[in-house]
């Protein structure tokens, strides 16, 4: 909780309120295309 109150107060709860639209949907297709090269999978295995 201490490092998300940190985070608020520091950029005002609006982390991406710089971006554009464009800006944050390119974000989440990366994020989403990151996600399936991962194997669609929440829970990956534990690197030895």
């Amino acid at each position: 909780m201490k490092i998300s109150q940190s985070i608020t107060k520091q950029f005002g709860g609006t982390a991406a309120a710089g971006a554009t639209a464009d800006e944050v949907a390119e974000g989440m297709l990366q994020k989403s295309k990151e996600f399936a090269a991962s194997g669609n999978r929440v829970y990956l295995p534990l690197a030895d």
